[in-house]
């Protein structure tokens, strides 16, 4: 082995790099438009949701519980009448229609249990689904603060303190998860194209007649594409998700990078696994789909782990954007150093190890 042969290599991956278009616009498109849209389009996120109010009771607490739905949650609320709730409904207008009965504050006071109907457009599911739940609460804070300024019923103040997030914004979540799933993408997209590449266009042979060894031509596109979204990675952290979107950062970003290039190093090694496996660019592309969608659904950039069967937790701790995600989470929102993440560190150690050595012995027999 010589690094010499290896970094000539790499250089040659980086110029054929330079010379496709399609993959050089996917790269700058998935670190920065895709990443800005994903964190400014998060469907979790309730906003500007169409609300109309039917007020039967017109009275002071029923206008308190109106002016209360403020944005960016909800649009400002849409004064109907009964008759037109349903119309209004039926033509998609409205996601929400609260229905405020007559006699709603002096039944009220009068100790009894008056009952407000919302009626919810289930066919807008996110807006549906988190919405409800803001309705409720908003009206529910509203009764308890209007019993309690008259000294009707007794009441008990939640003092909330969210930790790392305390504006609980789901776009300081999705907007790293965001860069955090293209590495794994892009890390495995950019290997297994180099090598389709020069098989299709017949270069793999005027490389074996070189003085070349298989762990130099795999190490050699394992380096400069790892390099690529490496790179990338960095620049979009800092100038998209700090920089644009005004995402605070709370650990240290060259500890991040650190296990980001642990990361590259297994995600690469299985992208040159799926080009050995596939005879071609359809076949790879039907592979990635087979492969890429589990790793991002299951390892907890979607969902909670815990929220997971505990058989797939534990299959998916194989899988090397596991740990990265754990690591990535646990630094940049918590600022949690060395210390903490050290595990984490050790199992993509060991996996980009196993996954290298099990891609260059496919590799060696392909090439045979």
């Amino acid at each position: 082995m010589r690094l010499a042969n290896i970094f000539h290599l790499g250089i040659k991956e980086l110029r054929g790099l330079l010379r496709d278009p399609i993959l050089l616009g996917l790269i700058v498109y998935s670190f920065t438009i895709a990443v800005y849209t994903e964190a400014k389009a998060v469907p979790e996120t309730l906003n500007n949701a169409p609300i109309a109010i039917v007020d039967e009771d017109s009275s002071p607490l029923s206008r308190r519980i109106a002016d209360s739905f403020l944005r960016p949650y909800f649009k400002p609320p849409a004064m109907i009448t009964a008759g037109e709730m349903d119309a209004r409904m039926d033509a998609g207008t409205d996601t929400f229609a609260l229905d405020i009965p007559p006699n709603f504050q002096s039944d009220l006071i009068a100790g009894k249990s008056p009952v407000v109907q919302l009626n919810v457009d289930a066919t807008r599911m996110t807006q549906a689904f988190s919405g409800s739940g803001y309705v409720q609460n908003i009206v529910s804070t509203e009764v308890s603060g209007f019993s309690a300024q008259d000294n009707r019923a007794p009441t008990v103040n939640l003092a909330l303190r969210a930790r790392f997030n305390p504006e609980l914004n789901q776009m300081w979540f999705a907007s790293v998860m965001n860069v955090i799933n293209n590495v794994t993408m892009l890390a495995i997209i950019l290997t297994g194209t180099a090598l389709i590449r020069e098989r299709e266009h017949g270069t793999v042979e005027h490389l074996l007649v070189m003085p070349l060894t298989p762990f130099e031509i795999m190490a050699a596109k394992v380096w400069s594409m790892g390099l690529v979204v490496f790179v990338a990675t960095l620049l979009s952290l800092i100038f998209v998700v700090q920089g644009l979107l005004k995402v605070p950062i709370e650990g240290s970003i060259a500890l991040f990078m650190a296990g980001a290039a642990l990361h590259l190093l297994a995600a690469t090694a299985m992208g040159i696994a799926l080009a050995t496996l596939a005879g071609s660019m359809p076949q790879f592309g039907l592979l990635l789909m087979l492969v890429l969608l589990p790793l991002q659904i299951l390892s907890g950039a979607t969902t909670p782990r815990e929220s997971m069967p505990e058989v797939i937790q534990t299959i998916m701790l194989a899988a090397p954007n596991t740990h990265f995600i754990l690591l990535a989470q646990a630094i940049l929102y918590r600022g949690a150093g060395f210390s903490v993440v050290w595990p984490q560190f050790a199992w993509l150690l060991v996996i980009a190890t196993v996954f290298f050595a099990f891609s260059l012995r496919g590799f060696r027999k392909s090439l045979r």
